[in-house]
């Protein structure tokens, strides 16, 4: 078997795929807080700190996670196989429910009425307290 530095490339590649997942846990976790947080904060201008907050890197730290598939379609393509055919409801909401959340960051402003910010932050916010739990799910999930 072929190693770098004396170390398998299936270990490299699994430290790099953690390193990945782990970059995407610990930098959108913030991003999820703070919509999760979103309908609690009363004021429009505490709304508005919160989303300039997270506004210049919410969409980066999505990124992380195309990373994590592209480096088990690279490195372990069995297990990304495996997994989205076993887990496919799961990761589908997933993807379902970040694709809100983009929306919902996005659109919120397009209109100044407040009945379509009221329904884009509580969509925002639903989607972020969501989400966590169905990345649990789709962890979980047992076909």
């Amino acid at each position: 078997m072929e190693s770098f530095l004396g170390i398998d490339y299936n270990v490299w590649w699994f430290l790099v795929f953690g390193a990945v997942i782990s970059g995407y846990a610990i930098l959108d976790g913030f991003d999820l807080g703070a919509g999760a947080l979103h309908l609690f904060l009363k004021k429009e201008e505490s709304r508005r700190i919160a989303l300039n907050a997270i506004g210049p890197v919410w969409d980066g730290n999505e990124v992380w996670l195309l990373a994590g598939g592209g480096v088990l379609f690279l490195a372990f393509p069995k297990v990304l196989a495996s997994g989205l055919s076993g887990f496919y409801p799961a990761i589908m909401m997933v993807l379902w429910v970040l694709i809100l959340r983009g929306i919902a960051i996005e659109f919120r402003s397009h209109v100044g009425d407040g009945m379509w910010r009221s329904f884009w932050d509580g969509t925002f916010s639903f989607a972020s307290i969501l989400a966590p739990i169905l990345f649990g799910a789709a962890l979980a999930f047992d076909h």
